[in-house]
């Protein structure tokens, strides 16, 4: 198969993650969000709050490992962050769907986002950090501008959602400082099950 013809295919498949729903309801409240919308908005949020990383970074790396980042999602669903065994169940799957989906691209292109992907993942470098650090705010954004969304849905504590959602400090202690005050905030408008 052509080169071109492998990065369409990839390109194409790539539409799957706009039927991938999160637990995650989007502000308005009237739908859950997708993939595809999470992963946009994550790239965005990396160009408009680089200037807040904890160390410096290269603001391009983090938008294409946050682009990337969950078309694993296209074959192993999306995990609920607050759900161990759904998580753990998970890890294989995610693998498995990393090695079909990025294996439509060409032998570079292939190798390069699996490692993108394993970067994300082992959360290593500072832009993995960084990149991880927005992957947990936006849920906790959307959650209280939803009037406590998935949190309420699940019966999320808020000592759950900190303990999921620390290591946001490493990548970012502006914006982990700012999640925490919206927990505050959430806690006080009692958005949480209580502890």
């Amino acid at each position: 198969m052509a080169r071109l013809e492998q990065q369409i295919e990839f390109i194409l498949e790539l539409d799957k993650l706009k039927t991938v729903l999160r637990q995650t309801f989007l502000p308005n409240q009237q739908r859950r969000e997708n993939s595809a919308e999470h992963s946009w908005q994550l790239a965005t949020m990396a160009l408009v709050l680089a200037e807040h990383a904890r160390e410096k970074i290269e603001i391009p790396r983090v938008v294409r490992m946050l682009l990337i980042h969950d078309v694993v999602e296209i074959d192993a669903g999306d995990a609920f962050i607050h759900d161990p065994a759904a998580r753990a169940a998970a890890a294989a799957l995610e693998h498995a769907a990393a090695e079909r989906v990025f294996g439509l691209l060409p032998e570079g292109q292939s190798g390069e986002f699996r490692e993108l992907w394993r970067e994300f993942d082992a959360r290593t470098t500072a832009e993995a950090k960084f990149a991880h650090a927005l992957d947990r705010l936006i849920p906790i954004l959307h959650n209280y501008h939803a009037d406590g969304g998935s949190w309420v849905v699940h019966g999320i504590t808020k000592q759950q959602v900190i303990q999921r959602c620390r290591h946001m400090q490493e990548g970012s202690a502006i914006l982990w400082d700012m999640a925490l005050r919206v927990l505050d905030q959430a806690e006080a408008r009692q958005y949480f099950r209580p502890e």
